[in-house]
């Protein structure tokens, strides 16, 4: 569908972050915060899971490693 984007070490600082704002939307945040970090959080986790950001495509940023052989 779409090409990955994002490195390993940036997904799982995304899924870190996202979780974090999740556990933080259901214990301590009211109202239109509450709003806010679980729309943030569900836009990290499913970078997180996908591995594509739309936002490093349209800026034409990728942290997703070259891939080169090792010897």
């Amino acid at each position: 569908m779409f090409p990955q984007n994002e490195g390993a070490l940036d997904r799982v600082i995304r899924l870190v972050i996202g979780v974090a704002l999740g556990a933080l939307v259901f214990t301590s945040l009211t109202g239109v915060w509450q709003i806010v970090a679980a729309i943030v959080a569900a836009i990290l986790l499913l970078t997180a899971a996908v591995g594509f950001c739309p936002l490093y495509a349209l800026f034409r940023v990728s942290t997703k490693s070259t891939g080169r052989a090792r010897a």
